[in-house]
């Protein structure tokens, strides 16, 4: 493949792959009950075993 057309996809296809996947994560992050394995796994060092 060329270089200039490899650019091109990049510059638009790439962008639009890289802003959905970041719109999914933080999609992700706030769905319903996120919020209690959240605090479950920042509690994970501090326990004692």
């Amino acid at each position: 493949m060329d270089y200039n057309l490899m650019r091109e996809f990049a510059d638009s296809w790439g962008l639009v792959g890289m802003a959905l996947f970041f719109v999914g994560a933080i999609v992700f992050a706030l769905r319903p009950g996120s919020r209690k394995l959240a605090d479950e796994a920042a509690r994970i060092p501090l326990e004692d075993d």
